[in-house]
């Protein structure tokens, strides 16, 4: 229900049609004081055009609204202020979210267009750590956004499966390694030999040069170099699979570094046919100074190449393969100067496409104001926290609500959210201290809070046998005063929705549903819901509309709604 078009419809009638419809849209605002309306409309512009006062125009435009709308008109200074008719908006918008269910918000600007996201990212043969959260669950939240918004995401995992380190692991394992303890617990054996092969290589380094060997020839495609670098891969792909099923994440592809290990050559080739390579120091480069960028570096001297060789190969690769019209990286900040050169190189190549590619910085996850990725010498794996965070829920449930059913299932679905919505409240740019007990509070701007009030407000459609087929009747007696807050709330979904997709941003999101659950429940404490009177099935009805919502935009951050808690 889009009340912004309504009226920008009748002020373009009233004006004649002098400014489009869309333009007196993007200029009706939102006051932040309630009491100076829902909607306003500031008439400075029209001066100019009318060759009149604004204060004039705005008491002339007054006039011309007629429409049951709006229930109040009023003029203030060069601004028109507009009340909507509390009784009458909150019908239609109930009406509508009963009608649409889970697509009210929906948007079409999208009009299908593919969009690639490179996500999450983690090490073949190496712990899932702290570290890869942030670029999961956000990649995660930014893909369901997008396609609430009408593109298509596809989910990439670019794993990381090629490089030196992988030349070690073989060496690793073939002094040392058992293959039944790697069955039985891949990343544990896998880490414990590469650990080890540092270790022993400090007294013996022409382990190094066995590395290095090995990594030649997995690179030069021996036999039982790749049949061990496949199984390592498959075998840490096993563990990943099981933390993304914890999360609830999906990937459409696993193409990792290795995937592009044939498709180099032809950037280089590219490269040298446009003359952009340049040699510097017996590497070949791409000079950037135009851009104020440094030299991006393409070949080694040693001929080997580096990862701007390897990620121009996968955006040409997206854009054939996918014909992209956004190509996402949902990387950390770190790595900004890397994707600047990586954009300004594919310009340079004449790739007018680099412009829809976007470098989705976030911030830092710390630990007592440290940098997350170690704790004494040991990584901070993803998967003890989320299960840590699992207990703690269960815990709270059994203090709580010992009778609840599916104890396991909703301690999973809080635990697992707990984690998510405490990242992704925070603007992505910022550093998030990690804490379990602030995350799993259920008071306060936390996951478990808007999850309760999902449970508390399907209790009360329980209590009050709601059915839709019940509420299709439902009276509207009253003005709608104490409902107005929450009707406002639940008109404002689709604006957090665009917002968050327009600036890759899901905390607006989460911060949209806190202020939604806020309000829902200040509402629940003052009125009287279940009680017998002619407003119960409206009331009940609101009830509803607000569990759609809250539900809906939970899953856009890729969190579960338990009905009981």
């Amino acid at each position: 229900m889009n009340f912004k078009k309504e009226l920008a419809g009748i002020l373009y009638e009233a004006l004649e049609g002098e400014i489009s419809v869309e333009q007196l849209e993007q200029a009706i605002e939102k006051p932040k004081n309630q009491s100076l309306g829902d909607l306003a409309f500031p008439c400075f512009s029209l001066a100019k055009l009318k060759r009149k006062a604004p204060n004039l125009i705005a008491e002339e435009l007054k006039e011309k609204i007629q429409s049951p709308t709006f229930e109040k008109v009023e003029v203030v200074g060069a601004y028109l202020n507009l009340f909507l008719n509390k009784k009458l908006v909150s019908e239609k918008v109930i009406s509508q979210i009963m009608t649409e269910d889970s697509h009210y918000g929906d948007q079409n600007f999208g009009v299908g267009g593919n969009v690639t996201i490179d996500m999450s990212s983690p090490n073949i043969a190496k712990p899932f750590s702290m570290g890869h959260l942030r670029s999961t669950v956000i990649g995660n939240a930014i893909a369901k956004i997008l396609e609430k918004c009408g593109y298509k995401p596809i989910r990439i995992n670019h794993l990381g499966d090629w490089g030196t380190q992988f030349g070690k692991l073989i060496a690793a394992y073939k002094h040392w390694g058992d293959e039944e303890k790697v069955k039985q617990n891949p990343i544990k054996e896998l880490l414990a030999l590469y650990v080890q092969f540092h270790a022993e290589a400090e007294m013996n380094p022409a382990l190094e040069d066995e590395g290095r060997s090995w990594f030649k020839k997995l690179e030069d495609g021996d036999e039982e170099a790749l049949s061990l670098w496949q199984w390592f891969r498959d075998e840490s792909l096993k563990e990943f699979s099981r933390i993304y099923e914890l999360m609830n994440v999906e990937f459409d592809s696993f193409a990792g570094e290795a995937f592009y290990n044939d498709k180099m050559d032809r950037v280089i080739k590219l490269l040298e046919e446009k003359n952009l390579l340049v040699e510097s120091d017996q590497a070949q480069v791409v000079e950037l100074t135009e851009e104020e960028l440094p030299p991006c570096l393409i070949k080694k001297s040693d001929g080997a190449t580096l990862y701007a060789t390897r990620d121009l190969a996968a955006a040409l690769y997206r854009k054939e393969t996918y014909d992209f019209v956004k190509s996402l990286y949902v990387v950390g900040h770190e790595q900004s100067l890397h994707f600047k050169q990586l954009i300004a190189v594919l310009r340079k190549m004449g790739y007018d496409w680099a412009d829809n590619m976007v470098h989705i910085p976030f911030g830092m996850m710390l630990k007592d104001g440290k940098k997350m990725s170690t704790r004494k010498g040991k990584v901070v794996l993803l998967e003890e926290v989320l299960n840590e965070s699992i207990e703690m829920a269960r815990s709270n449930i059994e203090e709580k609500n010992p009778n609840l059913a599916n104890k396991d299932e909703v301690a999973k679905q809080v635990g697992v959210g707990a984690v998510i919505f405490h990242d992704l409240k925070n603007n992505r740019m910022n550093d998030i201290e990690f804490s379990l007990e602030e995350m799993l509070r259920f008071e306060g701007e936390t996951g478990p809070y808007v999850q309760y009030t999902f449970a508390r407000a399907c209790s009360i459609l329980r209590k009050g046998d709601w059915t839709k087929d019940a509420s299709s009747q439902a009276s509207y007696h009253s003005t709608w005063e104490k409902e107005w807050k929450v009707v406002s709330m639940l008109m404002e979904f689709s604006n957090a929705i665009k917002r968050a997709c327009e600036n890759f941003d899901p905390s607006q999101v989460a911060k949209y549903i806190v202020d939604l659950a806020q309000s829902f429940n200040k509402y629940y404490a003052e009125v009287k819901v279940l009680e017998d009177s002619e407003e119960k099935q409206a009331r009940l009805a609101l009830v509803y509309s607000v569990t759609v919502v809250l539900k809906e935009g939970l899953r856009l951050l890729g969190i579960d709604a338990p009905e009981e808690m």
